[in-house]
């Protein structure tokens, strides 16, 4: 079986190599190639920065090389256009296996593989389809996320559930450590669910339920609204890292919170009401800030200038910062 990869960042990895190594162990898969998005550029000179995706297939490559194999032939269309669909076909793949890649698959497309095309998706369809199924199950407080693989079809995530993994949640997850999970898991569904396509086992079941959708993230989500409470400002600092990161504003300069939790402890009731409000220190919490909901306790921020500091160490170089209001 022919198998093209299309992906492009980081947590797509593993799932590529895992193609790369049923290949090597002979489990009747051959990594056709892999498809990716465009280098981006980078620098005055304007040189290209590869996608993960792609630097990893480089290393494949190389890999190759030294057992006197054939590369993994990369393919960086600008679009999905005739062109694209001509290199795509002289690999004559049969089974298009995508994650993450971040454009639509149209019907000519998805003609070039006799196999169609399966999609890992890392949420538990129907929930939260879309381009941010990580930090959309992170803001709504979910106790539990997941990994599914479907068929790909025109509409967006909505194909039939070939493999399914729920994740369970512990309230700490940060976008970034569960990115990592997600890319585990997926690299693991994607081997089973091939081998039991080869086997002739595999059996798709179509999404039950109402779907819900989640949308793109921009830089300006990362504002921090100190009227909102405490567990939702917490919920927003992990599903923003690492991008775009959670930031407010403080004497004139933005500062990004980058670590926190609610705060259970008791305050005086003395203790400013102003959202946003610098209440302190707690004696092993951290910096206490007031929300609109309960107080939240901070143990790491930067100033956007400035290398990431403890709250001790960020509170040692910060006169005036207790009772100072956030935001304002």
């Amino acid at each position: 079986m022919r198998v093209l990869f299309a992906g492009s960042p980081a947590i797509a990895v593993p799932s590529l190599n895992a193609l790369a190594e049923m290949e090597l162990a002979r489990e009747g898969v051959v990594l056709a190639g892999v498809l990716t998005n465009p280098d981006s550029p980078r620098g005055r000179r304007g040189g290209g920065e590869p996608t993960d995706v792609s630097a990893a297939a480089a290393l494949l490559s190389a890999a190759r090389a030294a057992r006197a194999l054939q590369p993994v032939p990369q393919l960086k269309p600008e679009k999905l256009d005739a062109q694209a669909r001509e290199a795509v076909a002289a690999l004559k793949p049969d089974l298009l296996a995508s994650f993450a890649y971040g454009r639509i698959f149209g019907p000519k497309f998805l003609s070039l593989f006799p196999l169609g095309g399966v999609n890992i998706h890392p949420s538990l369809l129907p929930k939260f389809r879309g381009a941010t199924p990580i930090p959309a199950a992170i803001l709504a407080c979910e106790q539990e996320t997941g990994v599914t693989i479907q068929k790909l079809v025109p509409e967006t995530d909505a194909g039939d559930i070939l493999a399914q993994e729920i994740i369970p949640l512990t309230g700490k997850e940060t976008t970034a450590s569960l990115s990592g999970v997600a890319a585990q898991k997926g690299a693991f569904l994607l081997k089973e669910l091939i081998r039991s396509l080869i086997a002739g086992t595999l059996r798709a079941v179509p999404q039950e339920g109402a779907p819900s959708f989640c949308s793109r993230i921009a830089k300006e989500d990362g504002l921090i609204d100190w009227t909102l409470s405490a567990v939702e400002i917490d919920a927003r600092i992990r599903a923003y890292t690492p991008w775009p990161l959670s930031w407010t504003s403080c004497q004139g300069q933005n500062l990004f919170i980058l670590e926190a939790a609610p705060y259970a402890g008791a305050l005086g009731a003395a203790e400013s009401p102003v959202p946003g409000a610098v209440l302190g220190a707690g004696k092993a919490a951290g910096i206490l800030i007031r929300t609109g909901s309960g107080i939240l306790a901070v143990t790491r921020l930067q100033y956007q200038t400035k290398k990431p500091l403890d709250w001790r160490s960020f509170l040692n170089g910060a006169k005036g910062f207790a009772g100072s209001v956030l935001g304002g």
